[in-house]
């Protein structure tokens, strides 16, 4: 599935090369991310939405999770 940007819940990589999940867009201008594992604490933002790469979709997500 491709779509134009990331949204809310997505798991993406970052231009860093990190994976995170959207947790946020703020404004339509900023996108917050926090790590896939780890802290939820941690988080970071970028202006750039085009620059995330999504990996699996937060629908993909929740049913990959829920047959697991």
């Amino acid at each position: 599935m491709t779509r134009a940007r990331a949204e809310v819940g997505d798991l993406v990589e970052d231009a860093d090369g990190r994976h995170a999940i959207v947790t946020d867009i703020r404004q339509d201008t900023d996108w917050v991310l926090r790590p896939e594992s780890g802290s939820p604490t941690i988080q970071w933002e970028t202006d750039e939405p085009d620059t995330l790469h999504v990996i699996e979709t937060r629908t993909e997500r929740l049913s990959r999770e829920k047959t697991t």
